[in-house]
This record gives C-alpha cells, sequence and structure tokens, in this order.
C-alpha cells in the first residue's frame, strides 16, 4: 500500500512525488508518456528554466527522483480507480496489474481540441500557440496571425498588441459578422476571410486564407477548447467548474476524500480558469503532496 499513487508525470505530478519523496512517504508514479506541451521544444516564463526544452526537464526530474527510495516510477498509463480513502485506493494499470493507496493525486492535465484547419495540428506548440505568456516574447516586433472567433480574439489582441507587430485576424471558418468585424477593426488589426490551411514557411507560418496568402512569423489561436485527457474526473464523480476543470481548495483537495489534483485539470473557484504554466503546476503538485502529508498525519492521531 503506497501513501500516494500519483497519475500523471508532467510538472505537476512530477513535484508532487519529489516532495513526497523527501517526507520519505512511499510513492508510485505513473507516467503515460502524454504530455500537453509534448510537442513544445522550449518553454518560457519559468524562473531558472527559461527556453529549457520541456523533454530534458521532465528528464531531470526524473533523474532526481531515482535518488529517493520510498519513490517509484512505472512507465505505463492508469486506466481505473476504484476504492476510497477509508479503505484504499485500488488503481488499475494498462497491463492489467493492480497497485493500492491511501492517496490519490490526479495529474494527468487537460489535452487542447485544435479548430479544424488543415495543417494546423502539426504545427501546434512549434509555430501555432495560444499562451502569450509563453509564447508572446518570442515574436516580438514580429507580424502574427490571431485565428479563431472574435471575442477570444480581442483578449489576445490586448496581451500580445505591446509585444508583436502586425496583427492580422484570421476566422477559423465562417467570415466575422459585422459587429465583431467592427469591433476588431477598432483594435487597430487587419481581418480577412476565413482560414483554408496553414503550413511552415520559411522559419515561419503561411496562412491560406479565402482572401489569399498571408506570412507571419507565427499564429495564436483564439478557439482551442480544452477537455480532461484522462477520465478519473468523470469516473469518481468529482465537483467539477464550468471551465470544465477539477474543483479542488488550496491543497490540491477534490470533492472526494483522498482525491487531489494538480496541473491543469483543476483550479479554485475563485480563479476563472486553469493557469496553464509549468511553474504553477509544479507548486499545484507541491501543494497537493503537502495537502496528502497532512491528511495522513490526522488519519495516524
Amino acid at each position: 500500500m503506497h501513501d500516494a499513487i500519483v497519475i500523471g508525470a508532467g510538472p505537476a505530478g512530477l513535484q508532487a512525488a519529489l516532495t513526497l519523496g523527501r517526507m520519505h512517504r512511499s510513492a508510485l508514479l505513473l507516467d503515460s508518456g502524454e504530455y500537453r506541451n509534448g510537442t513544445v521544444q522550449h518553454m518560457h516564463n519559468m524562473i531558472g528554466e527559461d527556453g529549457t526544452p520541456p523533454a530534458e526537464l521532465r528528464r531531470r526530474a526524473r533523474a532526481e527522483l531515482a535518488a529517493y527510495d520510498t519513490v517509484a516510477v512505472r512507465d505505463t498509463a492508469a486506466q481505473r480507480i476504484d476504492g476510497s480513502a477509508d479503505e484504499g485506493f485500488r488503481v488499475t494499470l494498462a497491463d492489467g496489474t493492480v497497485e493500492h493507496g491511501r492517496r490519490v493525486v490526479l495529474a494527468t492535465g487537460i489535452a487542447d481540441d485544435l479548430p479544424a484547419v488543415p495543417g494546423l495540428a502539426p504545427l501546434w506548440g512549434l509555430r501555432a500557440f495560444s499562451c502569450p505568456f509563453c509564447d508572446g516574447h518570442e515574436h516580438a516586433g514580429r507580424p502574427i496571425a490571431i485565428l479563431g472567433a472574435a471575442p477570444r480574439a480581442q483578449h489576445l489582441i490586448g496581451m500580445l498588441g505591446p509585444i508583436v507587430g502586425e496583427i492580422t485576424v484570421v476566422p477559423a471558418d465562417a467570415p466575422f459578422g459585422d459587429d465583431d468585424r467592427a469591433l476588431l477593426e477598432g483594435l487597430g488589426v487587419r481581418i480577412t476571410g476565413p482560414a483554408v490551411e496553414v503550413s511552415e514557411h520559411d522559419a515561419g507560418v503561411r496562412v491560406r486564407t479565402a482572401d489569399g496568402d498571408l506570412d507571419v512569423a507565427g499564429v495564436f489561436v483564439a478557439a482551442v477548447s480544452m477537455r480532461q485527457r484522462a477520465p478519473f474526473a468523470a469516473d469518481l464523480g468529482l465537483r467539477m467548474l464550468e471551465s470544465g476543470s477539477v474543483e479542488i481548495d488550496e491543497l490540491g483537495r477534490t470533492s472526494v476524500p483522498g482525491v487531489y489534483a494538480a496541473g491543469d485539470l483543476a483550479h479554485r473557484a475563485t480563479l476563472p480558469g486553469p493557469m496553464a504554466a509549468v511553474l504553477l503546476a509544479a507548486a499545484a503538485g507541491q501543494l497537493a503532496a503537502i495537502g496528502i502529508i497532512r491528511s495522513l498525519l490526522e488519519d495516524a492521531h
């Protein structure tokens, strides 16, 4: 019986396992090999690691965990979670084996569903992005395209306007209506017809639109929808927020005793949505581990 089973080995899960290991608590970390930033070449906006490839961070973190005797890592995915905090949780793995834990940390993250624009998916995380905090600076003074709906595009224009050069807004499907077009044009940006295709071109992106070709340094997508990468939140009946994320408190506790969540699959109700950043995910993993240690101490007394 592990003290905790951590499901997901991105920054949230890795940090949760490290914190548990440093407190000499037994932890099993399950690494499915799937990561939201799996296609990203360099992560940004993380002190001391600005520009580090995410895969390198994961490699170093795995090496650090090897120094802790109470932490085990398995390169496999979880398929099912049963049980409770009173009797212990049973986690069925992809190979059919079952592991047991007093607590569970969900750190499986979210998945991005992109607009159905041909060529966009292969560029995701390489030339196409969604986060100004993560990738805006790299496009300083250069032309970009914003792909997607007007309300979200307006938000991105406000954030990226002081950073980038010329901004062109490209609808992902149907042309903008008169009200949306007037709103965006009032912000001083260009507008084209709907996107037909995107492709890599001369270290940038060529956006083929209904009005012709547009060459830009990168594309920021304003029409990304997010969903839980794994089914466990629904399977366990966790309380969810309007954002589609798991509701947690300040120590990562979910609505089900003994189940914790960390990373961009969860957030507190006081926040408008998940804070999708490596540093914040790691911090959430540490807080969840602290919450687990506190709860185990309470059980012991």
